[in-house]
């Protein structure tokens, strides 16, 4: 009854996520609250027990919408078995640490994460089976960590997280030394793992993200004239070099052959954000690099002939990774993207317009395979 109830949640949760809009913030403070499993792994006990739980409390810093640090706190009763006639041992342990996390797909409901620190753990037992230790010691934790966040709520997640944590010496287990070679790296350490379920709520968010800006999240400036794409690609197509004939212009990003040139991935002189109107354009180009698992691209920066050439350079690098960061936002593997700046290299407009001058911000895609 207990298990079917757990899976029931854990659906119901899932179900709650995906029909919940991610509202990204750049940076926020959290607290988080739960349960724990722990049991032993690496132990020179006769066999790990069964009657383990504990719970946790951590807050949460994230600096970037990806990476962040976590300060928590956390108490673990785990159960050994030893002796014949079998005896049991339970080992007590509080432990506090700091952690960095990484968000993989920070614009989904459904986040998972990765996390790497240590900490200090402080433990003593019930019935140890070696006497001649002391009553308690403190020492060093080495804690990893895979997690999932699922959004169920505008502050609110609710958090799935594998933990395995090392020790630093062989007495956790309430014994001297370690038969086995389950520590961190393999070393001959006492080590645990432990499953945890909680939630995480955000008390404080900063300024909300253009990270993940999508279609229907767009505000245009009441003053910003409408983009006329037909006249776009009419100077696109004047100006495009007779020695790139295989190059396809497009309003919308499609599968091409080699090279696509997002018209309407335009940037203001001197900076490396994101517009709005860029934001359907690129989701497009997201929708055709799910759709194709496969491909792999180069995205090719440029900028007009307004600077010094090694300031151009530099920006131009700096909007390649702009659009790098928003598709592995929205899911696309880092390594089927690689951003790479021209500078005021390949003009495809006029620098002696200002429209030609705004044509050449621009972002191109290079299919790689």
């Amino acid at each position: 009854m207990r298990k079917n109830f757990i899976i029931v949640t854990i659906f119901l949760v899932f179900l709650s996520a995906s029909e919940i809009p991610a509202q990204l913030a750049e940076n926020s403070w959290g607290f988080g609250f739960g349960g724990v499993y722990p049991r032993f792994v690496n132990h020179n006990l006769g066999a790990a027990g069964n009657v383990n739980f504990g719970g946790f409390l951590f807050f949460q810093r994230y600096f970037t919408e990806h990476t962040g640090l976590r300060y928590n706190f956390k108490y673990v009763r785990i159960e050994g078995k030893y002796g014949s006639p079998e005896q049991t041992s339970n080992t007590n342990a509080f432990s506090g640490g700091l952690d960095f996390i990484y968000n993989f797909v920070p614009c989904e409901s459904v986040t998972p994460y990765a996390a790497l620190g240590v900490g200090g753990v402080y433990y003593s037992w019930n019935n140890r089976a070696d006497a001649t230790l002391d009553d308690s010691y403190i020492s060093l934790q080495i804690n990893t960590s895979l997690g999932i966040e699922w959004k169920i709520g505008r502050d609110w997640k609710f958090l799935t997280e594998f933990g395995y944590h090392t020790i630093t010496d062989n007495y956790f287990d309430g014994m001297r030394g370690s038969d086995g070679a389950g520590g961190l790296l393999g070393v001959n350490n006492d080590t645990y793992l432990s499953i945890n379920l909680g939630f995480l709520y955000y008390f404080d968010k900063g300024l909300p993200s253009r990270l993940c800006q999508i279609y229907s999240g767009l505000s245009v400036p009441p003053k910003t004239e409408p983009i006329d794409y037909a006249r776009i690609e009419n100077i696109v197509e004047r100006h495009i070099p007779k020695e790139v004939e295989k190059q396809i212009v497009v309003e919308k990003p499609v599968e091409v052959s080699s090279r696509w040139v997002l018209v309407g991935v335009n940037f203001d002189a001197n900076s490396a954000r994101l517009r709005p109107e860029a934001y359907p354009i690129l989701l497009h180009a997201v929708q055709t690099l799910l759709r194709n698992p496969d491909m792999r691209v180069e995205i090719q920066g440029y900028t007009d002939n307004t600077g010094s050439e090694r300031t151009n350079q530099i920006l131009s690098e700096k909007r390649a990774n702009a659009v790098r960061d928003y598709l592995v936002a929205r899911g696309i593997m880092a390594s089927r993207l690689r951003a790479v700046g021209y500078g005021e290299t390949r003009p495809i407009a006029d620098n002696g317009t200002a429209s030609g001058r705004a044509m050449n911000r621009r972002i191109e895609f290079r299919i790689l395979n």
